[in-house]
């Protein structure tokens, strides 16, 4: 068994399974109401409770086992470019690039099939209410250019805020996107459907999308139609299987408001407040029916749980006019996305 004083300072980490890379630990921490449990394999939110609430807030598996074989990105940090890429094509400073194309053969969805929701983090730091992972991301590493080294610090806040601070820097010029790509269900962990779940985002446009969930181009304003989530609404009541990217802004911006949900029955709030351009509503209506049980031993079905993803728009790389996520030498990536819950 792996040695966890290696890694070189005091830490409590739970042994919680093995991978190719090799030991899988999990950190708790807690404060402000919430308690958050971190997995090193993805950097993964592997479960989150509020006080007084009993379920999970997240979807998640209770044995790490389940995760390589069956997890559709639960929790997980996606990179180094989440959402997809079209074609796996891109250039840059006048250099072609192809990258993995783990989604049917064809497209580039979350950096690859070895993208950084699927590799083995460093723990370099914890605290009873913080933990700070990081990920060095080689050259050619699922095609994208350059070295790249990838922080990732998990803090619970007062007021029960679950904050994700993710930075990286690169000694070539590059693409770097993260994102948290945990599944919420605010009522009952995932028992029953999100359905009833109100939803607010607060976006004046959205990106249209193809069978494959590649944006058309066009920057869509929501005005009128089931794309318009700027007043509460139930969100299975516009008979849309969401799955897109809500235009936020043409650019990083202060830490602001982006979304609000609301359980059906539990009274549980989470506002998602984030310094990206765009973020994109999910509502886990692609998960298999069939997966093991979850957390507390509950059974997920399709749309047992909904995304509010904080990142830039999809395909930016291929789409001049999207906000960009180019990263050069010298600079360094900052993200801040913060999930506030509150209990009624």
């Amino acid at each position: 068994m792996f040695a966890w004083a290696d890694w070189g300072f005091s830490m409590t980490i739970e042994p919680f399974g093995q991978c190719d890379e090799g030991d899988v630990g999990r950190v708790t921490i807690s404060g402000g109401g919430l308690t958050a449990k971190i997995m090193n394999w993805g950097a993964v939110v592997q479960d989150l409770r509020l006080d007084g609430h009993d379920a999970p807030l997240v979807l998640g598996f209770d044995e790490f086992e389940a995760y390589p074989k069956f997890s559709p990105n639960f929790g997980a940090t996606p990179g180094r470019y989440a959402n997809r890429i079209a074609h796996g094509r891109f250039i840059l400073d006048g250099e072609r690039y192809q990258l993995d194309l783990n989604q049917n053969g064809a497209h580039t969805l979350h950096g690859g099939a070895g993208g950084f929701a699927k590799r083995l983090w460093r723990f370099a730091d914890h605290s009873a209410d913080s933990v700070t992972l990081t990920l060095h991301s080689p050259d050619g590493d699922m095609g994208f250019p350059g070295n790249l080294d990838a922080t990732c610090i998990y803090r619970v806040k007062p007021g029960g805020a679950l904050s994700i601070e993710l930075s990286a820097t690169a000694d070539a010029p590059t693409l770097c996107n993260l994102t948290n790509h945990s599944y919420f269900n605010l009522d009952d962990g995932g028992s029953a459907s999100i359905g009833e779940h109100r939803i607010v985002i607060d976006a004046g446009a959205y990106l249209p999308v193809d069978d494959a969930g590649i944006p058309s181009g066009v920057v869509q304003p929501v005005d009128g139609g089931p794309f318009d989530l700027r007043i509460a609404s139930e969100i299975g009541a516009g008979g849309v299987d969401y799955d897109n990217n809500f235009c936020l802004a043409s650019g990083q911006r202060p830490l602001a408001r982006a979304a609000w949900a609301q359980g059906a029955q539990s009274g549980v709030e989470m506002e998602t407040w984030t310094t990206e351009p765009g973020i994109q509503f999910y509502i886990g209506h692609k998960m298999k029916p069939d997966l093991p049980s979850g957390l507390d031993g509950i059974r997920y079905r399709p749309s047992s749980g909904f995304c509010l993803e904080p990142q830039v728009w999809p395909d930016s790389p291929n789409r001049p006019y999207f906000p960009q996520a180019v990263l050069r030498p010298g600079e360094t990536y900052r993200h801040v996305t913060e999930y506030r819950f509150k209990l009624n």
